[in-house]
């Protein structure tokens, strides 16, 4: 009996065939992995900036005795000497002089009195997100 050494000519090409199969479908599923996560981040990106925003602003509402001197619709300025202004040339809000969020399309800042209360109310558009009116209770 002869002995079998070696691949066969058939044997070689069934081999590259399904390789070259392999390979497509592990391009096309990388494809659509890396184009929806280029989606994914232009979702997040909105909401990391207005999640910036917040923490800022948060802290700085949840300070005891703080009153509102005075607003307009692109700035705020506290009694402690803070201020946040909106800047619609480059996009973004200040708290001082330090940019604090980008993105920005629409920046609204309101001080009123609801049930007795100091609010600000907030008004924010960042990027492709929807828009989100937030109020914010002064502490006494």
């Amino acid at each position: 009996m002869k002995s079998e050494k070696g691949i066969t000519l058939i044997s070689l090409t069934v081999y590259i065939i399904v390789m070259v199969i392999v390979v497509a479908i592990v391009s096309i599923v990388s494809a659509y992995f890396y184009s929806n996560t280029s989606i994914l981040s232009n979702n997040i990106n909105p909401l990391t900036e207005y999640t910036r925003f917040n923490s800022f602003f948060s802290d700085e509402v949840n300070h005891t005795n703080l009153k509102v001197l005075e607003w307009g619709e692109d700035y705020l300025v506290f009694d402690n000497g803070v201020q946040y202004t909106y800047v619609s040339e480059n996009k973004g809000i200040y708290r001082d002089y330090v940019k604090i969020c980008n993105d920005v399309e629409k920046c609204i800042f309101e001080a009123k009195i609801k049930n007795g209360k100091n609010v600000v109310a907030v008004t924010m558009k960042i990027g492709t997100a929807e828009e989100k009116n937030v109020e914010y209770t002064l502490k006494d």
